[in-house]
C-alpha cells in the first residue's frame, strides 16, 4: 500500500464479456467477479517506477479467463500502455482470486474483460 500514497490507482471497472466457447455456447448466467472487488484488484496493483518518472496515464485493458475454482489461468493485453503498466496489471490481475461463472447452477470458465486505470496524483505530475 506504500506505493498508493505516491500514486493514485483509478480502475474504471469491469466490463463482464461473455464467451460462448467457455460456456458451452450458452450465455453465462452469473459472471466471474473480483473477491474484495475493485479493491481487491487494487491493492495487487504497483505503479511502475518507469511509467511514474516519465509521467504516464492512461488505461490497460486485460482480458482474462477464469476457471471454475475462481483462478485466473490465462491473461492478455487487449490495450496497451506501455513503460511497464501493461506488466503490472497482468501481475495483478493473476493475483486476484474471483469468484466463479455460474450457469444452470454449475460453475464454469468464463472470460473477463478488467481496465486497469493509471493515474498519478498532482504531487507526482509536480515532480517531473
Amino acid at each position: 500500500m506504500k506505493m498508493i500514497k505516491y500514486a493514485a490507482i483509478i480502475f474504471a471497472g469491469i466490463l463482464l464479456v461473455n464467451v460462448s466457447t467457455f460456456a458451452q455456447e450458452k450465455a453465462i448466467e452469473k459472471m466471474p467477479d473480483p473477491i474484495g472487488g475493485i479493491r481487491g484488484i487494487a491493492k495487487n496493483v504497483v505503479y511502475p517506477v518507469e511509467a511514474k518518472k516519465a509521467g504516464v496515464e492512461g488505461r490497460v485493458v486485460i482480458q482474462a479467463l477464469v476457471d471454475e475454482n475462481g483462478d485466473v489461468i490465462k491473461t492478455s493485453v487487449v490495450k496497451s500502455l506501455g513503460s511497464g503498466c501493461d506488466e503490472a496489471a497482468l501481475k495483478a490481475i493473476k493475483k486476484t482470486k474471483f469468484t466463479p461463472g455460474m450457469n444452470k447452477g454449475k460453475k464454469v470458465k468464463a472470460e473477463v474483460t478488467i481496465p486497469v486505470s493509471f493515474k498519478l496524483n498532482e504531487g507526482d505530475k509536480k515532480k517531473k
